[in-house]
């Protein structure tokens, strides 16, 4: 907006006369006259105009606004289209099974935009159900089910926030021992081996030698090294847990003595363990043949966060509920581990409870197959 001043309006007047002369002075009145009206007709003109300009500014803006949210940015929907199906799974240590397992249940449920497992390497199979629980973008996990046992103070009902989809596998307990030991009572204050910190033998062994009340010297280094240190006489025992055979024990050569000691499952075991033994037709060259050494195994469990029903992250573990269990004998083919063709859909996990869309999928199944002829 443009002010007129008196010596413009004066310019316009085409005002030429000498400045001091008596015409120059009546001549200034009636510029100065003609100034006032002029400027008292702008004034009012200058404040509609203001607010009519404002108010197209105004109006412009908020049509630009409405563009940008009407259409995204072509890398934020990529953005949203990405995570809209992408499901965190906590696997583990990079050099442990269960991430070989997430890694093999990624490949097979895999369906682009529609479902995207996404396998999460942790500090190891026991820090994984804290991930579950703390860390964002975890929808699911994969634990070893007396894990649950650590958080019983912490969390509170920590049976009811967690629920199972599958019972993945057992990883039996081996507690392999030198030939002067003839007993667990043999172990109390003896050098065991318990593998190292954030593998399942290093969590769970330690909680079981408790449970059934023999206290050793705990040491925590690889197994390779203390499996040596043990021919040397300097390691009593070495206790793995994981799933049979154990290539350690098939092919390694042992003296004679040398052997499991078994561990046999009772009341103090029910909560979290299975009952399980070691036979001849595992281990021909440490058991004799058509023996069996009694042990527990420790399941091992593919879990979810109890979402609630309907939302999101539910909605998200229940599509890979229906891709994984439709898919599962892609997994029991010739090319994966070689425990999906042990899998039990419908096995149990003690002191969990399974996930709703899970039970539901198994449910649908049994209809299916009572109403074939």
């Amino acid at each position: 907006m443009h002010w007129i001043t008196e010596s413009g309006l004066a310019l316009m007047l085409g005002r030429v006369v000498a400045v001091g002369s008596p015409e120059g002075k009546d001549m200034n009145k009636v510029t100065r006259s003609l100034s006032s009206l002029l400027l008292a007709t702008l004034v009012p003109i200058a404040v509609l105009i203001q607010p009519a300009c404002l108010e197209a500014q105004t109006a412009r803006s908020a049509k630009a606004d409405a563009q940008m949210v009407r259409r995204p940015l072509p890398q934020e929907r990529e953005k949203d289209r990405m995570n809209a199906w992408t499901v965190g799974l906590a696997g583990g240590l990079l050099e442990g099974a269960p991430i070989r397992l997430a890694a093999e249940m990624a490949r097979v449920v895999d369906d682009g935009a529609e479902l995207h497992l996404l396998p999460i390497v942790t500090r190891g199979a026991t820090d994984n159900l804290n991930a579950l629980l703390y860390l964002r973008g975890v929808d699911t996990a994969i634990i070893n089910s007396d894990a649950l046992d650590e958080y019983k103070l912490q969390v509170p009902q920590i049976q009811s926030r967690i629920t199972y989809l599958l019972n993945l596998f057992p990883s039996e307990l081996h507690i392999f021992a030198r030939p002067e030991i003839t007993s667990l009572q043999d172990l109390v204050g003896k050098k065991v081996n318990f593998n190292t910190q954030g593998t399942a033998a290093a969590y769970s062994g330690p909680m079981i030698f408790s449970r059934l009340g023999i206290d050793v010297d705990k040491t925590f280094i690889p197994h390779q090294l203390a499996l040596e240190q043990m021919r040397k006489g300097e390691i009593s025992a070495v206790v793995f847990i994981t799933s049979k055979p154990v290539d350690a024990f098939v092919r390694g050569r042992w003296e004679a003595g040398f052997k499991f000691l078994p561990v046999h499952y009772d009341r103090r075991f029910e909560d979290y363990y299975l009952p399980a033994t070691l036979d001849s037709t595992e281990y021909p060259n440490l058991i004799k043949q058509g023996d069996r050494v009694s042990t527990i195994a420790v399941p091992t469990a593919l879990v979810a966060f109890n979402w609630r029903p309907g939302s999101n992250r539910y909605q998200r573990v229940a599509r890979l509920v229906d891709y994984l269990f439709s898919r599962i004998d892609r997994l029991q083919a010739a090319g994966f581990d070689p425990k999906w063709r042990s899998i039990n859909l419908a096995a149990t996990i003690p002191g969990l409870t399974r996930f709703q869309a899970a039970q539901e999928w198994l449910d649908r199944q049994a209809r299916s197959a009572q109403a074939k002829p």
